[in-house]
């Protein structure tokens, strides 16, 4: 997690919480050392963000700071209800778990009767849940995509034919089955489509393809139709 997602995270569930929070409570929640949590308290305590507290005891957000107002209509509210609830359908526990987080920090802001909306469970998504893949780790790939950095793939394809890729990621398509990566191979020198569930191996690399995410994803726009790898 980003040094700057990091900060807004600990405002949240310091604003949230009903009594004071430790360091080691945040850092168990964002996957990050204690010592990190200090320094980015201190550092939200030196932009003037009223956290209080000390090492051992825990820390309060003092009353009164707020974020800005999320102004959402019936509808807009049962829109984003019903996305975390398909959210919930996908392969990606990263993005479960973070729509499981939005959920509730929606729900503490908006007004009443809008959060009721949060807690009802009036709204469903139904129908197959994708298993989480074996061997590649998809918030990896978002990661991935956002920076413009290769990756390095272990893969076999619908024939039992295995091969190493070295690709571009530029989009991840979600389906009730699976998860496809969209990606520029090096080896086809062309868009291909990886199946997250034939992936055999998955890890990022020390090469990036800065700039070239859009014009790849225009490509791929381009001819929509693209044989599976």
């Amino acid at each position: 997690m980003r040094k700057a997602s990091r900060l807004f995270e600990i405002i949240q569930i310091l604003r949230l919480a009903k009594k004071p929070v430790t360091a080691a409570e945040i850092a168990a929640q964002l996957e990050v050392t204690m010592r990190s949590i200090y320094r980015d308290i201190a550092a939200l305590q030196a932009m003037r963000v009223p956290i209080e507290g000390e090492r051992g005891l825990g820390y309060i957000l003092r009353p009164g700071f707020t974020l800005p107002p999320l102004m959402l209509s019936i509808e807009e509210t049962e829109a984003i209800v019903l996305a975390l609830a398909l959210l919930e359908r996908t392969a990606d526990t990263e993005l479960r778990r973070a729509a499981k987080q939005v959920n509730r920090k929606i729900a503490a802001v908006v007004p009443a009767p809008l959060s009721q909306t949060f807690s009802t469970n009036a709204l469903h998504a139904w129908g197959t849940v994708a298993p989480v893949p074996d061997a590649v780790d998809l918030s990896l790939v978002r990661r991935s995509i956002r920076d413009e950095q290769k990756l390095m793939l272990d893969y076999r394809d619908e024939w039992g034919n295995a091969t190493e890729r070295r690709i571009r990621p530029i989009a991840l398509i979600y389906y009730s089955q699976t998860a496809n990566i969209v990606a520029w191979c090096e080896l086809r020198d062309a868009i291909r489509n990886f199946r997250a569930d034939r992936v055999e191996h998955c890890e990022a690399v020390d090469d990036f393809f800065p700039g070239q995410g859009d014009r790849l994803r225009q490509v791929w726009i381009d001819g929509w139709q693209r044989p599976i790898a």
